[in-house]
């Protein structure tokens, strides 16, 4: 038994959304232990749930308290794995379910999007040696020292199922949603977006990072430090692919991949006397709302005033913004923008940002900020030339 390999499968909420979706999803664990593999499986919210329940929340209360707002959501997931757990009972394959504290996946304090910080999977272990297939909510933790149940964050199931993978030193990770792997654009926005069918970690990282809806980058991070094979999958199709790897032999540096965007990048304005003083103020700002920490893509500081450049959900956007109302030292500073980034193998070559500008100009979209890093171009524009900006400079792939 101890020698079958292990595989971790992730389902997206896409893939669960209805009783029958669920089943069909069950049978195909079903097969894979058939086949000889010890099978863990991390599952999502049923479809739309943790929007709906989010929605609730706020409904109920402008500004849900954090914890209970963590309460709330893990249930989405809880529901996910009860379900799978009879799905399988049901066709005669011994399974077992368990949340995240279950598991053994311990973060640090922070509410709604926690970091793991170990995972110690005792109880799936014995389970998977009893010949169980073990079915885990994503999504979710458990702090170790307040025993408080903590959520990992939008697209933290994805986290979670790279966490497990490294533990249990699994064969390897796959990752499984509605749509194809990873493409060279967001296929909602360009129709012709090309399937990437080999990508290495460091590129995918790079896309994560700057709006790739396909796994949240803070996985990717994992599956690179933890050295986990990784697969991403589309429901029922093999040939619908991507795998990842270290390094992918023979593409020239310089190549450009993907074309990735943030829809929403807000910009917050604090009266300081330097920028160590307005970050301070930042945080506290955020420690006396109960928000947590958006992602930062820069700052800068000027006559007076520290700025700070980020971007995050857009519930979390919105909790943000409506605090700063009542602050008299900070507030929303200009409109909102969004960013478009492409993302290259190996490297920027020189005249990738000069391309770019030149393409967004003939189709009059004027940016007015321009981020590199040793992978991406990244330029921001105006929200309402995003998807114009995409379907532009998707020519360069």
């Amino acid at each position: 038994m101890h020698n079958k390999p292990i595989i971790v499968q992730k389902y997206g909420g896409a893939c669960l959304e209805t009783p029958e979706k669920l089943r069909a999803v069950a049978s195909s664990l079903a097969e894979l232990q058939g086949r000889g593999h010890r099978v863990v499986v991390i599952v999502s919210a049923m479809g739309k749930t943790t929007d709906e329940l989010i929605r609730m929340a706020y409904q109920v209360s402008p500004h849900p308290n954090r914890r209970e707002l963590d309460m709330l959501l893990t249930t989405g997931e809880r529901i996910s794995m009860s379900l799978m757990s009879m799905a399988l009972s049901d066709l005669g394959v011994p399974a077992i379910s368990f949340t995240g504290s279950q598991a053994g996946v311990m973060t640090d304090e922070s509410h709604s999007s926690a970091r793991i910080v170990d995972v110690r999977p005792v109880r799936v272990r014995e389970e998977l040696d009893r010949g169980r297939i073990v079915v885990l909510a994503g999504f979710q933790g458990v702090n170790p020292i307040t025993k408080e149940i903590t959520t990992l964050g939008r697209g933290g199931s994805d986290t979670t199922a790279v966490a497990m993978a490294a533990a249990l030193k699994a064969e390897f990770c796959e990752i499984i949603k509605e749509v194809d792997g990873v493409c060279s654009a967001d296929p909602r926005i360009v129709a012709n977006a090309l399937p990437l069918r080999r990508l290495d970690l460091a590129s995918l990282s790079e896309m994560c990072f700057w709006g790739a809806k396909v796994l949240h980058f803070r996985s990717v991070e994992l599956a690179q430090s933890q050295n986990v094979p990784l697969v991403l999958r589309q429901w029922g199709g093999a040939e619908h692919a991507t795998r990842v790897v270290k390094e992918v032999a023979g593409m020239e540096s310089g190549k450009v991949l993907a074309v990735n965007s943030m829809a929403r990048i807000e910009h917050i304005e604090i009266d300081s006397t330097d920028l160590n003083e307005g970050f301070e103020k930042f945080a506290q700002h955020l420690k006396q709302n109960g928000l947590s920490w958006p992602q930062l893509l820069a700052s800068a500081f000027t006559a007076g005033k520290a700025r700070i450049m980020l971007t995050s959900d857009p519930e979390s956007l919105d909790a943000l913004l409506r605090t700063l109302e009542k602050s008299r030292e900070l507030r929303k500073q200009r409109e909102t923008l969004s960013s478009v980034s492409l993302t290259c193998f190996g490297g920027v070559s020189s005249d990738l940002p000069a391309r770019a500008v030149e393409i967004l100009r003939r189709h009059g979209i004027v940016a007015d900020k321009y981020v590199f890093s040793p992978q991406s171009v990244s330029l921001f524009v105006p929200v309402e030339s995003r998807e114009a900006a995409v379907k532009a400079l998707h020519a360069l792939i």
